[in-house]
C-alpha cells in the first residue's frame, strides 16, 4: 500500500529530501501514520531514521524558514518546531529492560527493530519519506487490519510488552476509549496478569492517560476497562470501592461505580469541560464510607456530599493534579452536587433557589448540568417527575437572577461602612449584622439593594443594643 495521496504536506518532502542528502532512510511512523488512515487530525509528527535522527533533524531545520531546532543528545532524539508543525526526530533502536524500571537500555537498531519495540500493532506502522520510495507503507504486524476492525492488541508478546514497560497497559486502554476499538482477549489478559506492575509507573505519567480518558466523548469505556483489568484498584482505591451491591434483608442499593460512569458519560455528552467531567466521577466517591443500613430505612448515605468534598484535595494532592482554582471547583461541584436535587424533591422556594445561586455563582450552570446527568432512576415515572421539577428550577433561577442578581452577589454594606456606623472595630457584631443582612436578601426579606439594607442594618444593630454615631 502507498499512502503519497494522504501524504500532502509538502514537509514530506522537505525532510525526504534532507534525509536522502545525507542518505539517510527515513520514515513517518506511529501515532501519525496511524492518525492519517483514520482520517484524524494530528499535529505533531514522529520520523524514524536508519543512523542518527540528529543529523537528519539539523538539515530539516536548515531548510525551514522560521524554524527552532532542539537536540537532546542523552536521548538521541531532536526537534524541529515551526508555525505549522512539530517534527521530532530519533535514530531507529531497539530497547530493553530491568524488571524494576519502565526506562529501556536502548541500542541502535533497524527499523524493523524500532517497529518491533512499539506498543501497539496501530502504531506500529510506518510510510517512507525518501524520494525513491515515497508513501510506501511498511506495516510488518497488520496494523492496517488491526486499525480497519478496531483492534488493540501488541505487536509482540504482550506480556513481556507490558511488564518492560506498563504504563502500555493504560495506552491500551486509553487508545480503546477515544477510538472505541476492543482490546484483544489476549491483550487484555495480559493486562491482568501485569496489573500490579502499574506500581512502578509515576503518578503524573497515570494521570496524564486518565486526563485523555476524561476528555473522550465516552470516558465510562475506559473505567469499564481499567476495573475489569485490575488496573483500578491501584491507580483509584476510592473508585474502585464503590463497585457492586450489597444486600441485607432482601434490601439492595444501586451499584454505584456504573451509577457514577452513567453521570460521568451524561456529563460528557453536554460538556467538553474536563473538570466538570471529573466532578462527575467524584459526586459520589464518599457513598462507600458514609454507607448504612437502618432496618426500616434501608440504605443511606448521610452527607456523602460534604465528606466527599473533604475528600477531593486529598485525592487530587496523591493523584498529582493541581491543588488550585481547578481543585476548589470540583470541590464545590461534589459538595452542592445534591442541592438542585433537593429542590427537586422538594417545594421549589425563592430562598432555596436564591441560596443555590448565591453558593454556586458563576459555577451554578455547570452544577445544573451535573444535577441533570445525576437523574439516572430507572422508575420512568420518577425521572419524568424529577425532569419536570429541574426545569421548573431552572426558569426559577431565570427569574430570580434577572430581578434579585444573586449570583456572586456581595450584600451593599460592607464591614467597613457598618464600622464606621456605629464606631466599631473588628469585633463579632460586624459579622452577625453583616450575616443577616445577608440572609434577609436571600430569603427575600428585603431587596437587593442599599437603601434597604442600611433600614435593616439600624433596626437589627438597635436589637443588639448599638447605636449609631452622630454626625
Amino acid at each position: 500500500m502507498n499512502l503519497s495521496d494522504k501524504l500532502q504536506n509538502g514537509v514530506f518532502r522537505q525532510v525526504g529530501n534532507a534525509a536522502d542528502s545525507l542518505g539517510r532512510e527515513c520514515y513517518v511512523v506511529g501515532g501519525y501514520v496511524r492518525d492519517l488512515l483514520l482520517g484524524r487530525p494530528s499535529k505533531d509528527i514522529d520520523f524514524v531514521t536508519v543512523g542518527s535522527g540528529i543529523e537528519v533533524a539539523r538539515a530539516v531545520a536548515r531548510g525551514i524558514k522560521g524554524s527552532h531546532l532542539s537536540v537532546f543528545r542523552n536521548f538521541g532524539t531532536a526537534q524541529v518546531k515551526s508555525r505549522h508543525c512539530e517534527l521530532e526526530f530519533v535514530g531507529a533502536r531497539k530497547e530493553s529492560y530491568k524488571r524494576d524500571s519502565r526506562k529501556p537500555i536502548v541500542e541502535d537498531g533497524t527499523l524493523d527493530d524500532d517497529l518491533a519495540r512499539r506498543d501497539f500493532t496501530i502504531n506500529a506502522m510506518a510510510a517512507c519519506v525518501n524520494e525513491g520510495d515515497f508513501g510506501r507503507l511498511i506495516d510488518k504486524y497488520d496494523g492496517l487490519s488491526d486499525l480497519h476492525d478496531g483492534l488493540i492488541r501488541t505487536p509482540l508478546d504482550p506480556d513481556i510488552t507490558f511488564s518492560d514497560d506498563p504504563l502500555r497497559m493504560m495506552r491500551a486502554i486509553r487508545f480503546a476509549t477515544q477510538l472505541d476499538f476492543r482490546i484483544v482477549d489476549e491483550t487484555f489478559q495480559a493486562i491482568t496478569r501485569n496489573a500490579e506492575r502499574i506500581r512502578i509507573i509515576s503518578r503524573e505519567r497515570v494521570m496524564d492517560e486518565l486526563m485523555k480518558i476524561m476528555k473522550a466523548s465516552r470516558p465510562s469505556i475506559g473505567w469499564t476497562l481499567l476495573l475489569k483489568s485490575g488496573l483500578l484498584k491501584y491507580i483509584f482505591p476510592e473508585l474502585h470501592a464503590m463497585r457492586g451491591v450489597e444486600i441485607i434483608d432482601g434490601i439492595g442499593h444501586k451499584d454505584n461505580f456504573y451509577h457514577t460512569l452513567a453521570v460521568l458519560d451524561n456529563v460528557a455528552a453536554k460538556s467538553d469541560n474536563v473538570w466538570l467531567r471529573w466532578a462527575a466521577l467524584l459526586h459520589d466517591i464518599a457513598k462507600p464510607v458514609t454507607k448504612r443500613f437502618e432496618p426500616g430505612v434501608g440504605w443511606t448515605f448521610y452527607g456523602h456530599n460534604a465528606v466527599g468534598a473533604k475528600m477531593v484535595p486529598r485525592i487530587f494532592s496523591r493523584m498529582k493534579f493541581p491543588l488550585n482554582d481547578k481543585m476548589k471547583y470540583v470541590q464545590k461541584m461534589v459538595e452542592l452536587h445534591m442541592r438542585p436535587i433537593a429542590l427537586v424533591e422538594d417545594e421549589v422556594t425563592d430562598s432555596a433557589v436564591r441560596r443555590l445561586l448565591f453558593d454556586a455563582g458563576d459555577d451554578v450552570d455547570d452544577l445544573m448540568i451535573l444535577c441533570a446527568a445525576d437523574i439516572t432512576s430507572k422508575n420512568a415515572d420518577k425521572v419524568a417527575r424529577y425532569r419536570e421539577n429541574y426545569e421548573l428550577v431552572k426558569q426559577k433561577m431565570v427569574e430570580l437572577e434577572e430581578r434579585d442578581r444573586i449570583r456572586n452577589f456581595q450584600p451593599p454594606v460592607d464591614g467597613i461602612e457598618i464600622m464606621q456606623t456605629f464606631g466599631l472595630g473588628q469585633c463579632r457584631e460586624v459579622g452577625i449584622i453583616k450575616e443577616r443582612i445577608k440572609n434577609a436578601i436571600l430569603d427575600g426579606e428585603i431587596p437587593n439593594e442599599p437603601e434597604a439594607a442600611r433600614d435593616l442594618m439600624h433596626t437589627f444593630a438597635a436589637s443588639l443594643g448599638l447605636t449609631p454615631l452622630k454626625n
